[in-house]
């Protein structure tokens, strides 16, 4: 497929968008990670047992499937800016929902039709629309490094609101707060960052949308904005969702459960251990966009993943905490090199004006697969059975060991027009 590769607007230095595009990542990231710590924490402190928890952080995946799909695909038709802004008030809903209740019945509406981060990572229509934009201000050379540091602050970004909430908690903690009152500063504050999001996106220019001209495919295009593009997006999806599979057993919010059951690991140290996974996740996307240029997009995804899988698996095994806390951030160093490479071959692939559509579907793949895995996850973090208590790590890492050798298998032909130009030329 011949996949035309845009190029920078002439009246791009005086335009705010790429900068806007990158603080609106860094703030959501933050409140992301502020609130991914203390999550399962608060459920469980407003009176959730753990497989109700389970249940909820089900739901929230499957929610924001229902929620950003519809978004996602139709973004590039009736408005990037006006897609990204409703995605901020619905964490304005999520939010306000968790903070005022203890009923489960209503936490279940909040998770499944809000925008609520169980795992830390992206959740919601916005790295869908925001990769999108992004590809449409830059030229294809630039997109993988624009990529991996746009991975990079918000891992820092994750970091500093995984460090920060676990010290506030500990702070209101100190202060004598108790049971959930302990957490719901976390939630307040992730619902203040929906509101500054949505101001933030209103800033964007015009620029981040799709021409007319692109556009006046769209009557060809599918339900789901998909056209030429569909073949291919359809096999990624299928990958992706076998890969969150995976991911979803060991979110952050249940990694943090974990550490704590097992260890009695404190709130603030909590904070500290996903701060410095964040941290050792974000600069590993930078070494990721550089050993793409040498060995490819699809190599670097599954050569740096693999031996992350595999340490991941190790985990469990750590007869304490300095050994499993080691393999844990040894693992994190590696584990997100995949990202900013699957996210410019995503968009390196497909048409133009299918970007927001593809990035779409396949987040919608990926939650999908994500959804039942916590659920399962948390009913085996109160055994008392080491093996079983750990099999989330076992299964996690087993999963996408799997997707790595079917990833290279059906992929490692289909090059980029970037890479096909460089062997080229």
């Amino acid at each position: 497929m011949d996949v035309a590769t845009n190029q920078i607007d002439p009246h791009a230095g005086r335009s705010c968008d790429l900068p806007l595009l990158f603080a609106t990542r860094c703030v959501r990231l933050f409140a992301y990670g502020f609130l991914s710590v203390v999550l399962v924490l608060y459920l469980s402190a407003v009176g959730i047992d753990n497989e109700r928890i389970g249940i909820l952080l089900t739901l929230t995946l499957l929610g924001d499937t229902v929620v950003s799909l519809p978004i996602t695909t139709w973004a590039d038709r009736i408005g990037r800016r006006r897609m990204l802004v409703v995605g901020a008030l619905l964490m304005v809903f999520a939010a306000g929902l968790f903070a005022i209740t203890r009923e489960f019945t209503w936490l279940l509406v909040a998770a499944t039709i809000g925008v609520i981060s169980p795992s830390g990572g992206e959740i919601g229509p916005f790295l869908s629309i925001e990769q999108a934009a992004l590809s449409g201000l830059l030229p294809g050379e630039r997109r993988t490094m624009v990529f991996a540091w746009y991975n990079l602050i918000g891992s820092f970004a994750t970091a500093i609101g995984a460090l920060v909430g676990g010290f506030v908690c500990q702070w209101v903690e100190s202060r004598g707060a108790t049971g959930a009152d302990i957490y719901r500063p976390a939630i307040v504050g992730y619902g203040l960052v929906g509101l500054l999001l949505a101001v933030m996106f209103l800033w964007l220019s015009s620029r981040i949308e799709v021409t007319a001209a692109e556009n006046s495919t769209a009557a060809a295009r599918g339900p789901l904005g998909l056209g030429q593009s569909r073949g291919i997006v359809a096999k990624l999806s299928v990958l992706f969702a076998m890969d969150a599979f995976g991911g979803g057993f060991i979110v952050q919010s249940v990694l943090a459960y974990w550490f704590k059951v097992r260890f009695d690991v404190d709130l603030a140290t909590l904070g500290g251990i996903f701060f410095g996974a964040n941290v050792l996740a974000g600069i590993s996307a930078l070494l990721a966009a550089r050993l793409a240029s040498r060995i490819g997009l699809i190599n670097t995804m599954v050569f740096t993943h693999l031996p992350s899988n595999v340490l991941l698996m190790l985990v469990p095994l750590m007869p304490n905490f300095p050994l499993a806390l080691t393999l844990l951030l040894i693992r994190y160093s590696i584990s997100q090199m995949d990202v900013p490479t699957r996210q410019s071959y995503v968009m390196a692939v497909v048409a133009p004006e299918e970007r927001s559509a593809a990035a779409g579907v396949t987040a919608m793949a990926r939650s999908l697969g994500a959804a039942l895995s916590p659920w399962m996850a948390t009913r085996f973090l109160d055994s008392d059975n080491l093996l079983l208590a750990g099999m989330p790590f076992f299964l996690a890492g087993g999963i996408k060991v799997l997707y790595d050798l079917l990833l290279y298998r059906e992929f490692v032909t289909l090059k980029t027009p970037e890479e096909s130009a460089h062997r080229n030329g």
